[in-house]
């Protein structure tokens, strides 16, 4: 048997041109990525996107179109599963009233989970800022697009 691990991202941009990304503290490491997460069992993909805007960042979203799948493989970093992530562009429909830092991994309290939001300019984004193979490949073809 193959596990696969299929995760869900929203593309959140303002009017300013900047991306929401997301800076958390996990398993041992930091890293950064685009906010989401994980699909639970039972859940389409973008139900599951708007659950993880909630969770995370207490607000709703309107989903707007696909951007990108993953289409190479990607082993995962936490343990034996193959990633399969999917990412769409989003809209806020509720007002951001989440505190928005300007440092990264600037964390409020301490812990074993932490995470922290900043908004980056599409023309400041550098896919090496990025941990993740797939949240660096998607960090490219935002940068194509600009």
């Amino acid at each position: 048997m193959y596990p696969f691990n299929v995760r869900v991202y929203g593309i959140l941009i303002n009017d300013a041109g900047e991306v929401l990304i997301s800076d958390e503290q996990e398993y041992g490491m930091r890293f950064t990525k685009f906010p989401g997460g994980g699909l639970e069992f039972g859940e389409g993909l973008t139900d599951g996107l708007k659950r993880e805007f909630v969770e995370e960042c207490n607000i709703n979203i309107e989903v707007i179109s696909h951007f990108y799948t993953t289409d190479f493989f990607v082993k995962s970093a936490f343990n034996d599963s193959q990633i399969i992530s999917v990412y769409y562009i989003v809209k806020n429909i509720d007002p951001i009233n989440f505190a928005i830092k300007t440092v990264v991994f600037d964390f409020d309290g301490e812990g074993d989970v932490l995470q922290a939001f900043r908004w980056v300019k599409l023309t400041d984004l550098n896919p090496d800022d990025f941990v993740f193979p797939t949240d660096k490949h998607v960090a490219e073809l935002l940068i194509n697009t600009i």
